[in-house]
């Protein structure tokens, strides 16, 4: 599985980071999903390998701009493209009210099919077809979600050692097995794939959340999670002096949360612009150094914060590396 950040800045955007989004794949498929769609994204995807052609779900997380203002453009570029297959956009109630409106008042026609799915329709509807979604609850001024991203099918690993014990010929054969199918060899034997295939390794499972105040809400879904991504948007020395008033997460909150759950990865995200890059920094002004330093220091994992067109890896033993 792999994701690709397409803007990591909260509220406004930066010389460096656009506004929330993130590209997720499965690595055996060219569709591709998005989650959030902050203004500007479709430019930031154009400096990726991704086609709007090839997008099969938008996911939003929450109505906020941030979050949101980026999908009309989107739709309609999708749209000057000839795309013809189905879009689906999943979100809250007020984003299907959000794209009736644009359609409406700006008359942009689009020559495919667009399918709203409520969040809590997701239960009952899965709009990919390699991917299982679910989705969590948050708490943020507005109705805010976590989606969770989980394989649902794993491949099976032949127990070769039996094979060949068993005189089981290799070749096209071993394949068809590890497909789960049975067998019949040119000495009449029928062979079950049940009897020689290996146990399978944990579907892998990644959570992308909203902007939210309190990450235990993931608890229960964070179980079984590989990887979090998830706001950072203040330190706690920050978050204090704002105050409770905009529900947003602290790097040292997140990465206690994610220490706690025993999640392996995780991804901070949604930079408050105030945090400045180390190299640009003016003198004593806040750096994502310190960001990183806070969430370091309650946090034992494998801790990554992403910047814009970051992309990672999720490999089958869960272990996330940024790729080069």
């Amino acid at each position: 599985m792999e994701i690709q950040f397409l803007g990591t800045s909260s509220g406004t955007p930066t010389r460096s980071r656009n506004l929330s989004a993130l590209a997720l794949r499965a690595e055996a498929s060219r569709q591709w999903c998005l989650i959030d769609c902050g203004e500007a994204t479709q430019h930031r995807i154009l400096r990726t390998s991704l086609s709007l052609m090839t997008l099969r779900a938008v996911f939003i997380t929450h109505i906020h701009g941030d979050h949101c203002y980026g999908l009309p453009g989107l739709l309609a570029s999708a749209g000057m493209l000839n795309r013809s297959e189905t879009l689906s956009v999943i979100g809250p109630p007020s984003i299907g009210r959000f794209i009736d409106c644009v359609l409406e008042t700006t008359g942009l026609h689009l020559p495919y099919p667009l399918q709203f799915i409520s969040v809590e329709a997701l239960v009952d509807t899965q709009p990919l077809p390699d991917l299982a979604v679910r989705a969590t609850a948050l708490s943020h001024r507005v109705p805010s979600y976590a989606y969770s991203f989980c394989e649902k099918a794993v491949e099976g690993k032949l127990d070769v050692d039996k094979l060949r014990r068993d005189a089981v010929p290799a070749g096209p054969g071993w394949g068809r097995i590890q497909q789960g199918r049975e067998l019949t060899l040119p000495d009449g034997r029928t062979i079950h794939a049940r009897d020689y295939l290996l146990a399978p390794r944990k579907p892998r499972k990644i959570i992308v959340g909203g902007d939210n105040d309190s990450p235990g809400l993931l608890a229960a879904e964070a179980a079984d999670a590989d990887v979090l991504v998830h706001e950072a948007t203040y330190t706690q020395a920050g978050l204090d002096k704002v105050g409770p008033g905009p529900q947003h997460s602290s790097a040292g909150a997140v990465a206690r949360f994610a220490g706690e759950a025993g999640i392996r990865n995780l991804v901070l995200t949604h930079f408050s612009p105030r945090y400045q890059e180390q190299d640009t920094a003016r003198n004593g002004a806040p750096t994502l150094a310190d960001l990183e330093a806070e969430a370091r220091a309650g946090y034992q994992g494998r801790l990554f914060l992403a910047s814009d067109l970051d992309r990672y890896a999720l490999d089958r033993q869960g272990d996330l590396a940024r790729l080069p």
